[in-house]
């Protein structure tokens, strides 16, 4: 017992840390290649109306409360007690399948607590690298639907997370890790497991990588014929992926540079996906291609605007799954970032995790409940725009309606700023005799315009709001 506390005493000090250094494990990837079939195209412009989504990992790691999966991986940023051996490690990470009894399970919870922030689309995390199951596969034991919640009436997982977001609307998205370190068709007992890749020369077994590309294809077609409708497959684990597609990209991995191919046959895979869910959405990330549909950079926000489909997943707190006393960022930081990225032509998901009981963080809670006073009332400026060529003057950030008619200003106020009495940005001149409307409450905003600069004057009473969203009809 001692030597258990000891090492989740440890676990937790480090696993913000831990996070913050895992950031650049995925590097995105250099260029885009758009999708041909009009149903993912059509998908995926409806996603891109969405702007803001949910992303939830949850799973073993959240009994622990620490960092997700990758303490159990042998890399050297990662730390442990050095005076206990890995195998043992790794076998009392594995114990807490036999612990995991999320009894106050509450899918609709979080789904409720998603829309009242103003969030469209969820991707569920149905199993992380450590290969535990979110989800009642047949192809292992090692799922929530067999441990001490297998009698519960949820214990099938994703089918009542999945169905709890689609009642609120949302689009519905299956987070999946291509490597699973629980399978031996992966992680083989026979070898140690030095780090995230599989431990074995694929070319010399071949049939053990085969057997692990039939577990893999078998899990996501259950995945895809038995959970309803689903509209983004979201791949991780970039590593597993043709050699031929080791870039530079994956260069920047240095020792952890996948040493042969792992391929998964994804034309297969997609193939099938596709089949039961026409139009799916595919992200496998970093692995540009045909199967990356949109981008997903991790933990920053690019720098410039992009001109293909993307989002920024980002955390609420400091780790993507729950943690004891994480520190939560404030609402206003959230908004802002929410803004930036639409404007440069992105998505927000953000990323939460439940307790080990199932239900949400009371701060996790309120801060989603702070987010949406914002997007319930300023909603118009972000949902269902697409980028202007001008999208940045200083703090003041710019969308389009879709149909290109109106143009939307968000000035951002910086942390602890009061909201100024005047504001003024260059280019994006409003149409002469038109007005300028605060979005938030449909006002008219006293505005005139000198050389090319925008300036408004700005209501005394709009100093609680982290951002001012503004509509008008641009200058020809």
């Amino acid at each position: 017992m001692k030597l258990k506390i000891s090492i989740l005493f440890f676990l937790i000090f480090f696993s913000v840390d831990l996070m913050a250094q895992q950031n650049d494990i995925m590097p995105q990837s250099t260029h885009y290649e758009a999708p041909t079939d009009p149903l993912v195209k059509k998908k995926l412009d409806t996603w891109q109306d969405k702007k803001f989504g949910m992303i939830i990992h949850w799973g073993l790691y959240a009994v622990p409360g620490i960092i997700e999966s990758w303490s159990i991986c042998s890399e050297d940023w990662i730390e442990r007690d050095s005076t206990i051996s890995y195998d043992d490690y790794k076998k009392w990470y594995w114990h807490f399948s036999k612990q995991f009894n999320p009894t106050k399970f509450n899918p609709e919870q979080w789904a409720r607590a998603g829309k009242i922030a103003g969030m469209k689309y969820l991707v569920f995390t149905t199993k992380h690298h450590d290969g535990f199951a979110m989800f009642d596969t047949k192809q292992s034991d090692f799922s929530i639907a067999k441990g001490p919640f297998a009698n519960n009436p949820k214990a099938d997982v994703a089918k009542y997370v999945f169905d709890a977001f689609r009642k609120e609307g949302f689009m519905i998205g299956a987070y999946f890790s291509k490597p699973d370190w629980h399978s031996q068709y992966y992680w083989w007992q026979k070898y140690a497991t030095a780090d995230r890749n599989n431990n074995y020369d694929i070319r010399k077994y071949p049939w053990r990588w085969n057997k692990f590309k039939d577990f893999t294809y078998n899990q996501i077609g259950e995945l895809m014929h038995n959970y309803g409708s689903v509209d983004i497959l979201w791949l991780d684990g970039g590593w597993v992926r043709p050699l031929e597609s080791v870039n530079a990209e994956v260069l920047s991995w240095g020792a952890n540079i996948p040493k042969w191919s792992q391929n998964i046959d994804m034309p297969k895979i997609a193939d099938m996906a596709r089949k039961a869910q026409p139009g799916l959405i595919m992200v496998d990330r970093t692995v540009h291609g045909a199967y990356e549909n949109y981008q997903t950079p991790e933990q920053k926000i690019p720098e410039k605007q992009l001109d293909y489909p993307w989002e920024s997943c980002m955390t609420l707190g400091g780790a993507w799954g729950f943690v004891p006393n994480d520190n939560y960022k404030p609402a206003s930081e959230v908004i802002n970032k929410l803004v930036e990225i639409v404007a440069k032509g992105g998505s927000l998901l953000l990323g939460v995790g439940p307790k080990p009981d199932g239900t949400f963080p009371e701060e996790v809670t309120k801060k989603l409940e702070d987010i949406g006073k914002w997007t319930s009332v300023n909603g118009k400026a972000i949902y269902n725009t697409r980028t202007t060529k001008n999208y940045n003057s200083g703090q003041t950030w710019f969308t389009q309606a879709k149909d290109g008619q109106k143009l939307f200003a968000i000035y951002c106020l910086g942390s602890n700023e009061k909201s100024p009495l005047k504001i003024s940005w260059d280019g994006n001149i409003p149409k002469k005799g038109t007005d300028i409307v605060l979005v938030s409450t449909g006002k008219k905003i006293k505005w005139d315009e000198t050389k090319g600069k925008v300036s408004l004057e700005i209501p005394k009473e709009l100093n609680t709001q982290s951002a001012l969203a503004f509509e008008f009809i641009p200058q020809n």
